[in-house]
């Protein structure tokens, strides 16, 4: 792969999804896999929007390590950062579709997940400090190693643009909403980018108003807040004014890695040097475009798809 033009940091894993809808997990009879983990899935976006990216992440020591690798070949992300972490396994997730919009996710990453054993001596230092695109996420530090390694590429990365942090809390991870909102606030000091919905807004700076979230993430020094409204839209937000930009609407079949896709298609446009109300358009269609389908890597959208729905 030449230059990369992205690199996303954290979670991968493999997502079955029930092959039956309308029906609970127990009674489902057959699954379908899919790769998925939020930081992959970004870079997958990505990658389907034309951009050279890869993920830094680990593997467990099992056959999914090999099938996660070719995957991402697959989707022409670069493998070449995905590492393997002896004893643990590559994490599975089953994904309930009911209620569609929101499907709870049933996580196996025990004891822990490889993702989260990322050390100082795994890091290529180099892509960490000079890609166009760094991407980190709020998972990433719910636990130690990954927690300090991720706050030294942050340190080294020196907040140069872009540096984006995707809030993606999950209470899951976290011993408290407390322990969350102390590590995830840290990053803020770090980034340029800030991007979270309502609930991971409120983790971060204390509030869900969306208004005055984006404040708080602009007094922190970031130079572009968004805070998604859900079916109110998504807010943008720099120190020269806010846009709402309304949702993009369509008929939902499955909500999980429709964020990711958003994530994707930002930062497809901060590279393209859009201006933010451009990015939020595109990002809403990208979004809304995985959101009427199932899967997550596998459904994300070309750029002839999301500009279809644009014209």
């Amino acid at each position: 792969m030449t230059t990369l033009e992205l690199l996303t940091v954290g979670r991968v894993g493999v997502d079955l999804y029930p092959e039956q809808s309308g029906v609970s997990l127990a009674e489902v009879s057959t699954f379908a896999k899919s790769l998925g983990g939020t930081a992959t899935n970004v870079a997958v976006a990505a990658a389907r929007l034309g951009r050279r990216s890869a993920v830094f992440t680990k593997v467990g020591e099992d056959d999914f390590g090999p099938y996660v690798r070719s995957a991402l070949t697959g989707f022409g992300v670069s493998p070449d950062h995905v590492g393997t972490e002896p004893g643990l396994r590559t994490p599975v997730v089953f994904c309930a579709l009911d209620p569609p919009a929101d499907p709870p996710l049933l996580f196996y990453r025990q004891p822990t997940a490889p993702d989260l054993r990322l050390r100082p001596e795994d890091v290529p230092w180099d892509v960490v400090e000079d890609v166009p695109l760094f991407w980190v996420t709020g998972t990433g530090v719910c636990e130690e190693p990954a927690r300090a390694t991720q706050r030294e590429m942050l340190l080294r990365r020196g907040r140069r643009a872009h540096t984006v942090l995707d809030l993606d809390y999950r209470p899951m991870f976290w011993s408290s909403e407390e322990a969350a909102r102390a590590e995830i606030s840290w990053m803020l000091d770090h980034v340029t980018v800030a991007v979270g919905n309502r609930t991971e807004v409120e983790i971060a700076v204390g509030t869900d108003d969306p208004d005055e979230a984006a404040k708080r993430l602009l007094d922190r020094g970031v130079q572009l807040a968004i805070v998604k409204k859900g079916a109110e839209g998504v807010l943008v937000a720099t120190e020269h004014g806010s846009w709402t930009v309304p949702p993009h609407p369509v008929e939902v079949v499955c909500g999980l890695g429709a964020g990711d896709a958003f994530g994707g298609a930002l930062a497809h446009g901060l590279l393209a040097d859009w201006d933010p109300v451009r990015i939020a358009e595109y990002a809403n269609v990208a979004g809304a475009l995985v959101a009427s389908r199932l899967a997550c890597a596998d459904a994300m959208p070309t750029p002839e798809e999301i500009e279809a729905e644009l014209s």
